[in-house]
């Protein structure tokens, strides 16, 4: 039977702008979060307008410095290189210049993929850090409290790629996925069964090369092995996209607040 997701899409005009919005986002959901649960266990995404949100959550001149509630957030990602943390195209690294080494969270509180051992082994490893951490049992899995996506100019997510082994995955947390189109490389990622289970769900997609996957995302033909971003759909029927003009441009126009929505059938 088909299920029904409600799209909303903000659109924002420039970087600076949706970077703001990001950087709220994760502000009011964090702290709406704690106050429910007690913490708030937030999956990361990488890339250049990410940082610029991790920049300005971490700005002592900004609010949302001492207004993030540090001492109940813990910081996992949704998918790395496989790279030693040190290097420079590593999601761990980006996320410790511009955010972990500028605010109090403590290692205890970080929960980094090992980009720096053997694919499988990675995984692995991850998998078992938050199986052990959440204690979790038999099939159960991890229920994320906030995740940020991206999308490729491809239309993958996370490291869920078009046309490779990881879209098949239905069962583990975390699974090394070989992408040979990303130069024959090797990437860990949660898989897409995992993160429709998180209780908010966004994507942050900027760029003009992002307009047509993503109306092809959202408004034409269920293809998931083509498209990935087409898997996440999450438990609760939500989903956020925080756009920027060039990224929206071939949507259905917003209304007067800058929002537009969506009714999809997957």
């Amino acid at each position: 039977m088909a299920r029904k997701i409600e799209v909303e899409y903000r659109v924002y005009n420039g970087a600076d702008a949706l970077s703001r919005a990001a950087a709220e986002h994760f502000l009011d959901t964090s702290q709406a979060v704690v106050a429910a649960h007690g913490v708030a266990r937030i999956a990361i995404s990488g890339g250049s307008t990410p940082r610029r949100t991790f920049e300005l959550l971490a700005n002592p001149a900004e609010k949302f410095a001492s207004a993030m509630p540090w001492a109940r957030i813990e910081i996992y990602w949704v998918d790395e290189r496989m790279v030693p943390p040190d290097d420079k195209d590593s999601n761990y690294r980006m996320t410790r210049e511009a955010l972990l080494d500028k605010v109090p969270l403590t290692p205890e509180q970080i929960f980094r993929i090992e980009g720096e051992l053997d694919p499988e082994q990675a995984a692995a490893r991850y998998e078992s850090a938050i199986r052990n951490h959440l204690r979790l049992e038999g099939a159960q899995g991890p229920v994320f409290d906030v995740l940020a996506l991206g999308m490729g100019p491809d239309g993958h997510t996370a490291s869920l790629f078009p046309h490779t082994g990881a879209i098949n995955e239905m069962i583990r947390i975390a699974v090394a996925n070989h992408v040979p189109q990303q130069k024959d490389s090797w990437r860990v990622t949660l898989t897409w069964p995992v993160i429709n289970q998180a209780r908010h769900i966004f994507f942050l997609i900027a760029g003009k090369d992002k307009a047509q996957p993503l109306h092809d995302v959202l408004l034409g033909k269920y293809d998931p092995e083509t498209l990935p971003s087409q898997l996440i759909q999450p438990r609760n029927g939500r989903l956020l996209m925080l756009l920027d003009k060039d990224a929206a441009a071939l949507l259905p126009p917003v209304g007067a607040n800058g929002a537009g929505h969506l009714e999809i059938e997957r």
